[in-house]
């Protein structure tokens, strides 16, 4: 084919690869940049040296530097989370491939493209007691979309073409539907530096195949990549499309759940697309914190609904049909009292998988959610009820106004007005990541709906508090937007060392920090009412200061009163470098307010 053909006057010399270490890791990072890959999280290490080396010796892909392994993997995780694309991960082998699993188990349940390169001991030496040699086969299991042990490095063109299509497999598998992480382990035997070894790599090597000495090339002189990926979309047929709107003409009254977005990919916007069939239908939108359509400019005309996590089950509402989207909803309240309506329930999902942990779904919808939602807003012809529609929207804002009210008498002991201003204050454009536990739930309730463009994250695939900081980082190191991480004092523990990454990744960030000593969410659990063993095995109060934290990672930390937080965040935002702003309340007060609030505003509305 045109374009196809290698450009034989650049072919390589033999001097380019001293042994054939250099050119299987040189040849691997080729194609998986040719492919696309535009960054990788590297972890220090001597087994893995070949791979680090290409890496850093290579142009087209940005290095960030890590020397933990587990923050490596979840900077990783959030970097491809925020753009959709693959990050790859390198480490040695050992237990620092195993310090990858906890964010590969979030990037597989997520639904996030990550490409991890683990370094291993040659196959001799497996299961001898050789040093830092471990079982690296299959080592994240079922949690990867692909697994490939590659074959030794060797200077022959069928083992070259089968690494190129190896890479090119790896991405496509990464970035397919569903997306998600791929593991290639890759084994290599010493001299692991670019060191001269005569007749490793024969003067011939490359004669005779092109193909495998440098890949394809365009008609330019350009690197292209050595299998073309095409990335289809499952859509649906014409009669499918016709018998869902079918349904949806034939409904008086109709919600739309829009859940945890999978991350950012290619094709039609989703957020506009669900807003247009929200607007086309009648159906109000029930949008989670993170699933893309609680913020942004589509809240201006379309009917997104935010609040609904304070007062869905005291509503005497029960719809026709239900449209969803997107994982399942971090509000609990709304999963629950969803399984209790008598509706049809179509839940979409590109990868045809069941998220929807109450089994009401009366329709599993295999397709593209941006391409369905836009395709259903342009067939629909009979809206549902105006009426349902307004009740409902005007029952969403009274709960924002009065809520407003009632936060003015509860700021001072409620974790969840830090939320509320975290949201309202943030500059146009941010990206707000929010731990687990209690501040997401509080994101959920207190985040009102923002025509701001604001990109909502969090690690809601296994919902762990684990790299809470390194995602964060990650994410933010991917855009020029304003980055906001809300974190628990625990998860800032958890991840402490992440804050590395700060000054060697070039990341800044406004950290705030609810302290309550210890796991607060767990005042929400019936174990709260046998103590002990609730303070010491649940709760697990630490007592640290976290404020060390400033000078060892070179960052400003300002302990404020709850009172004084709306203050401190905007100059926080307004500064340069990192800040932490940190804000201590007492968990068991925080709830007990939280439950009040919750009982005065459903009174009022």
């Amino acid at each position: 084919m045109p374009g196809d053909s290698p450009n034989r006057s650049d072919s390589p010399n033999r001097s380019d690869y001293p042994n054939r270490n250099v050119l299987w890791a040189r040849t691997l990072v080729e194609e998986l940049v040719a492919g696309g890959l535009s960054a990788v999280c590297i972890a220090p290490g001597s087994r893995s040296t070949s791979l680090t080396v290409s890496f850093a010796e290579h142009d087209g892909v940005e290095v960030f530097s890590h020397l933990d392994e587990r923050s490596a993997a979840f900077f990783a995780l959030g970097r491809a989370r925020r753009t959709g694309e693959p990050t790859a991960l390198v480490c040695t082998s050992g237990t620092a491939a195993a310090n990858f699993h906890p964010a590969v188990v979030e990037a597989d349940q997520a639904r996030v493209p990550l490409l991890v390169l683990t370094a291993d001991r040659p196959p001799e030496l497996r299961d001898s007691g050789a040093n830092q040699t471990i079982d690296q086969e299959k080592l994240y299991g079922s949690a990867v979309r692909w697994y490939r042990d590659l074959p030794e490095p060797e200077a022959t063109p069928r083992k070259l073409r089968r690494l190129r299509t190896d890479a090119a497999s790896a991405l496509t598998s990464a970035t397919g539907t569903p997306k998600g992480p791929v593991h290639l382990n890759c084994p290599f035997r010493k001299p692991l530096e670019p060191t001269d070894v005569p007749g490793d790599v024969p003067e011939d090597w490359n004669e005779g195949d092109e193909r495998a000495a440098v890949g394809r090339v365009g008609s330019s002189g350009e690197r292209v990549p050595y299998v073309r990926r095409t990335q289809g979309r499952p859509t649906l047929s014409d009669a499918d499309l016709e018998t869902l709107t079918a349904a949806i003409d034939d409904a008086e009254t109709g919600l739309i759940l829009a859940g945890p977005a999978d991350p950012a990919s290619t094709g039609e916007d989703s957020a506009s697309a669900i807003a247009a069939l929200a607007r086309e239908t009648n159906f109000p939108v029930l949008a989670d914190p993170l699933s893309g359509l609680r913020f942004g400019p589509h809240v201006l005309s379309a009917p997104v609904l935010g609040g609904y996590d304070g007062y869905i089950d005291a509503l005497d509402v029960d719809p026709d049909i239900v449209v969803r989207f997107g994982a399942s909803m971090t509000s609990k309240v709304t999963r629950k009292t969803a399984a209790s309506w008598d509706a049809r329930q179509v839940l979409v999902d590109p990868a045809g998988q069941w998220r929807d942990a109450e089994f009401v779904c009366s329709d599993l919808v295999v397709a593209d959610p941006a391409a369905t939602a836009l395709a259903l807003a342009e067939a629909v012809d009979s809206p549902g009820d105006s009426d349902f529609r307004s009740e409902l929207v005007a029952t969403d804002g009274r709960y924002w106004s009065t809520l407003a009210e009632e936060l003015g008498a509860a700021e001072t002991t409620l974790e969840g007005a830090v939320l509320h201003t975290v949201f309202a204050d943030a500059p146009d454009p941010t990206t707000v990541f929010v731990s687990n536990s209690m501040p997401i739930r509080d994101a959920d309730r207190f985040g009102a709906p923002r025509a701001a463009d604001l990109t909502v994250l969090g690690n809601r695939g296994a919902s762990g508090i684990d790299g809470i900081v390194s995602t964060a980082l990650g994410a933010g190191s991917a855009t020029d937007d304003d980055l906001v991480l809300v974190t628990g004092d625990l998860a800032y523990y958890h991840d402490m060392n992440g804050l590395l990454a700060l000054s060697r990744c070039d990341v800044d960030a406004t950290i705030v920090c609810l302290n309550n000593d210890g796991g607060g969410i767990f005042h929400l659990l019936p174990i709260e009412e046998h103590d002990p063993p609730f303070t010491e095995q649940f709760k697990t109060p630490h007592g640290l200061d976290f404020s060390a934290t400033g000078e060892l990672y070179d960052l400003d930390f300002r302990r404020v009163e709850p009172a004084e937080f709306d203050q401190a965040y905007r100059d926080a935002l307004a500064s340069d470098g990192t800040t932490v702003v940190e804000v201590d309340f007492d968990a068991e007060t925080s709830h007990r307010t939280r439950e009040e609030l919750a009982e005065a505003v459903v009174d009022r509305l």
